[in-house]
Parts: C-alpha cells; sequence; structure tokens
C-alpha cells in the first residue's frame, strides 16, 4: 500500500525532464542494460579517469510494495565476491554528476570536478573509489524521479518506506553479501534518518554527513518563521519524464501553518528507533544542517555511534581523500569484517572555532558538550550595551525600530584571559512590541578581534570576489559567521515533553499573538558551538528585527520576517535578558 499520509499531501505537476544526454548528465538517456567501463576511461572532460573497471547497471527496475516501479543504477566491481552496498537515497539524478548545474556550482566553490569520475551522483559516494576497494553503489531514482513512477514525495514515511523496500531487494542479489548502508551528504543525509527507524533487516549501518531531521523546524518553519524560498529552490530537482505529481511543501506551509499537522508530524525523523552502528557527522556552521544533526545525535538509539564535527562545509568534508579513507575503515569494519580497531575511534571528536586560521580539530570526547563544559549565563546591560555575570537593578529599555536602519541592538563582552565555549548556547529575551501583535527576532552571535572586527570564516576552498559578494550578507552555509537563533513571538510556547534549561524546543502547535504593553519570554535554541576567544577578543551578542546572515546558498533569498513598528528589549533583575553559554573550566 502507498503510505496513508500521502492523501493528505498537496501536490503539484512535476517539472519537466529533459532526456538530451547532457542535462541531467552524459549516462542519463533511459535505457535497461548492463555496460562494462573500462579502467583509465574517462566518463566526461575534466573529470578523473577511472581507476579500475567497474560493471554498471543501468536502469534496473525495482518494484515497490504498493506496485510502484522505481528505476536505480548500480555499480559493481568485477569480482566473483559478493559485495555489500552502499545507498545514495535522494531525489538527486541518479546519473547526473556530470551535470553542468553540478560541474558549475563546484567549479565555485573552488573544488573543481577532478576529484571525482562523474558517476558520482550529487552528495554521494563515488562508485569508482568504492567499486575499487570491493563495494557496490546503488543510485536510484526516488519514486516519481525521470523514469520512475508515481508521484514524488518529499521527506517522511513514503521515502522511508521505499528506502526499506530497495534496501531489502538489494540484499537478495546475487551480487549482494546481504549487508547495505546509506552514506552521503545533505538531502542523502536526512533521508537516512527516515528510513533507518524504519529497521530494514539488512539494513548495517548509517553515515548521515549533516542533515536535517524535521521538516517543519529544519526547514520550512524555522524558529516558527515561514521561509519557502529554499523549499522552492529543492523542489525544482523534481523532475519527471512520466508528468508525475510532486509534493509541494510550499503549499503545504499554507495550508497547514502548525506542526501539529498530520503532514508535519509524517516529517519528524525518530533516531531513537535507530539501533544500528552510525558514524554522523556535524559542524557548527551549516544553517540548513546543524540543528537536525546535532538533535538526531542527541537522540540516536544506536548503542554503536560515533560523531566528529568538523570545521569545513560538507562537501569538501565528504570529498576529502583522508575523510574517505576514514569512512573506509568504518564500512570495512561494519560490511566486510575487517578487524582494523574501527572502535577504538573516540565516541566524539569536536573542533574549536577562532576565525583565524588557528582551528583545533578532532579533540576527543566521550560525549558533546565534553564533561568539563558548564552552562554560564551573561545577562544584558541595556545602558552600557554590555554583558555582565548579573542583571542590572534598573530596567533599561533597548529599542530599535523594525522599519529604519540599524534595525537592531547589540551587547559585549570583552574577555582578560583565553576562554572557550563548547556545546549549546541560547538566549532568554524579555521583549515587547509597540505598534504591532507580533514580532520575529533573530539572534546572532558573534567573535570580534582585538581591533573590534567582526570575524568569519569560509568553509568552503574558494575566496574570491565573487564569493565573497554572495557571502557578504548571504550563502550562510559557505562562511561561518557565529552561531544563530530566530523566534516568532506568537509561536513561543515551549514543549515541555522535549525542553530543557539548556535547550529550549518548541511545539508550534498555536499563535499567541502579543498585545500592547506585554512582555514576553522568549527562549530563542542558538546553534551548537566550539569557539575560542584570546585576552582582548570580544564577544558580541546581536538580536536583530532581520536574518542578517541570509540566505543558505547563493541564488536563493534569505528569510522574510513579518515585523513592523518598534521591539523593545527589556534588561533588568525582573526582566533578565541573558546569553547562556556553555564555558569550558579547565
Amino acid at each position: 500500500m502507498t503510505a496513508k499520509i500521502t492523501e493528505k499531501m498537496l501536490f503539484s505537476p512535476s517539472f519537466e525532464y529533459v532526456d538530451n544526454g547532457i542535462e541531467h548528465g552524459v549516462l542519463s538517456p533511459f535505457e535497461t542494460k548492463e555496460i562494462i567501463l573500462e579502467k583509465g576511461q574517462q566518463i566526461a572532460e575534466g573529470f578523473k579517469p577511472l581507476d579500475c573497471s567497474i560493471k554498471m547497471l543501468k536502469d534496473v527496475p525495482v518494484k515497490m510494495r504498493d506496485g510502484i516501479t522505481i528505476y536505480t543504477d548500480i555499480y559493481l566491481p568485477i569480482t566473483e565476491e559478493k559485495v555489500p552496498t552502499l545507498i545514495a537515497w535522494s531525489p538527486y539524478g541518479k546519473s547526473a554528476g556530470t551535470a553542468p548545474r553540478y560541474k558549475n556550482l563546484f567549479n565555485m566553490l573552488g573544488m573543481g570536478n577532478a576529484w571525482n569520475s562523474g558517476l558520482t551522483k550529487f552528495e554521494a559516494p563515488d562508485p569508482a573509489y568504492w567499486c575499487a576497494h570491493g563495494y557496490a553503489v546503488c543510485n536510484p531514482d526516488m519514486r516519481g524521479i525521470a523514469h520512475s513512477e508515481g508521484n514524488t514525495t518529499m521527506i517522511g514515511s513514503q521515502e522511508a518506506e521505499d528506502g526499506y523496500d530497495l534496501i531489502e531487494w538489494l540484499a537478495k542479489q546475487s551480487w549482494s553479501n546481504g549487508k547495505t548502508a546509506l552514506t552521503g551528504t545533505s538531502y542523502l543525509a536526512f533521508s537516512q534518518w527516515y528510513i533507518a527507524a524504519e529497521q530494514p533487516p539488512h539494513l548495517t549501518c548509517i553515515n548521515p554527513t549533516e542533515g536535517l531531521a524535521d521538516g517543519y523546524r529544519d526547514l520550512a518553519f524555522i524558529g516558527g518563521i515561514p521561509d519557502p524560498n529554499f523549499i522552492e529552490r529543492l523542489q525544482i530537482n523534481h523532475v519527471s519524464a512520466k508528468n508525475s505529481q510532486r509534493e509541494d511543501l510550499t503549499k503545504e506551509m499554507e495550508a497547514y501553518p502548525l506542526a501539529d499537522s498530520a503532514i508535519w508530524k509524517d516529517k519528524v525523523a525518530d533516531p531513537s528507533k535507530i539501533t544500528i552502528p552510525a558514524f554522523v557527522i556535524a559542524s557548527y556552521s551549516n544553517t540548513l544542517h546543524t540543528m537536525g544533526t546535532f538533535r538526531s545525535w542527541r537522540s540516536l538509539g544506536s548503542k554503536e555511534k560515533w560523531l566528529r564535527i568538523h570545521d569545513r562545509q560538507e562537501w569538501p568534508y565528504y570529498y576529502d581523500e583522508n575523510n574517505v579513507e576514514e569512512l573506509r575503515r568504518f564500512f570495512d569494519y561494519y560490511l566486510l569484517g575487517k578487524e582494523n580497531n574501527w572502535t577504538d575511534t573516540p565516541t566524539v571528536r569536536y573542533a574549536l572555532i577562532d576565525f583565524q586560521g588557528g582551528n583545533q580539530t578532532d579533540l576527543p570526547s566521550e560525549v558533546f558538550p565534553p564533561t568539563n563544559s558548564e552552562n554560564k549565563r551573561y545577562y544584558m546591560n541595556g545602558l552600557l550595551r554590555t554583558l555582565q555575570e548579573t542583571p542590572t537593578s534598573d530596567d533599561f529599555k533597548v529599542s530599535y525600530t523594525t522599519e529604519n536602519l540599524p534595525g537592531r541592538a547589540s551587547f559585549q563582552m570583552t574577555f582578560d584571559k583565553e576562554t572557550h565555549f563548547v556545546g549549546y548556547p541560547k538566549a532568554k529575551l524579555f521583549m515587547e512590541v509597540d505598534g504591532y501583535d507580533d514580532l520575529d527576532v533573530f539572534v546572532w552571535l558573534q567573535k570580534l578581534d582585538k581591533f573590534g572586527n567582526v570575524l568569519s570564516e569560509f568553509v568552503v576552498p574558494n575566496h574570491g570576489a565573487a564569493l565573497q559578494d554572495f557571502t557578504q550578507e548571504g550563502a550562510s552555509a559557505l562562511r561561518y559567521k557565529g552561531a544563530w537563533g530566530r523566534l516568532r513571538a506568537s509561536m513561543r510556547q515551549l514543549d515541555s515533553q522535549v525542553s530543557t534549561d539548556e535547550i529550549p524546543a518548541y511545539s508550534f502547535d498555536k499563535v499567541e499573538k502579543l498585545s500592547s504593553g506585554e512582555i514576553v519570554e522568549l527562549d530563542i535554541i542558538l546553534s551548537p558551538i566550539g569557539l575560542t576567544y584570546k585576552a582582548g577578543e570580544t564577544l558580541r551578542v546581536v538580536v536583530s528585527s532581520k536574518d542578517e546572515l541570509g540566505s543558505v546558498m547563493p541564488g536563493t533569498p534569505g528569510c522574510t520576517p513579518n515585523n513592523k513598528g518598534m521591539h523593545i528589549l527589556h534588561t533588568s533583575k525582573e526582566h533578565p535578558s541573558y546569553i547562556q553559554l556553555p564555558i569550558i573550566n579547565k
């Protein structure tokens, strides 16, 4: 049966699939057949020649439990031995490794294309490398994508069931050793939370590398503030050669604005149901994926699990030669049964960012945050615009208008000794609005050098002029500018089942507008940090009426807030607005 939730979904026509052997890659023309790709062959100009000969099973039909057929490409090493399979589940074209849009993207980031064979599905493992080391790679086109039948859904139980069915089909193939794993970044990471929670018997382990875990809280309504812009960008990948329909999340945002609707509940992953080994990759800097990755790590049910927090963007990290080799150690241990001391790997490795070329990485710990991390509150002084260890006696209101510059208020603290923060920060703000019935508030945690300059760092190789332009007020996934958070005041209700003093969580199931003169208490979760300050450097907390970090990627507008009138922030013992930071005690 098709997943019942699809009855409540809202659909639009899929975008046209252009099957010209260019738009979706040189191997995209549809034909079910077997191909031998010879060692040394170059799939397309600019890509790495193949390290070994590969058997490609092209456009293989796989029937789902409701009778729908999807198509997949499978890359196999030429061997008589049975092999495990790495699966790249996403709506991105299975043959699109040489597609112009991806070539252009990696050139823009400064990665080029010579690091891969051109067989690499976007954000997925490179078959050339993995086949050379005894693995099969399965690149499916999801339901409704390209020539696959059915209607495309986006995140949730239908994808989870289809992923389950594909895994069990793969395990029965004559060339399979019965073991499979899910791997990949972004969409290929967050699909893992849903599929693995279904507990397919032949899914052996997973490797989620930075991916959201809640369609409402991490994508459509971050902080309760609707943001359809990046979703519209994602949905253009829903292309069909069979006039399929695609689930339209932008329509669903309008029809189902609260998180307690069945549609959004279906898009909440439950990593507590995952019991297989997991190698989870995270960063502090990804404004789309960081929150969901850390949340999933905290609730992950696996007894054998590892977390590595790096200091780059996900694609340069995932395709780095050393990191690929380390990932192979994980897979070799669980999928090939090799004794390679993988289990001696520290449970957690975290990074400390300094924005000035002195990042520390792979710092070992048994937990995150480390046991010597302690939450400390720094209270806002409205008169002096400083941060201090105790609240001020008298209430000093800090106001800014949302309709004129600067539209923000900030507070600073300069350190007299080296200080490290590792863990989960949050902001507690007491605010009111004059001239409107709601407020969208954005919080940004910055680092200033000893001269007062705001610091940031690129997390991709390209630091050129064009990327400077894109990332100065946007493309936040490519340039790390500090921890951040946002909240719509009318959606401020905490979820008593999940929320803690350290990590606020919201129910987002009702709207409570503000009345004139009403002061509301806002607990704002900020993205996890590993941040170091030297003596003379300054912490700045920015409270703003706008999304100052901007869009996630170039070419996509950022979040548009619904703000009018004057925002008023209170600072006193009665209304002690503060920032809570996880300080490391040496």
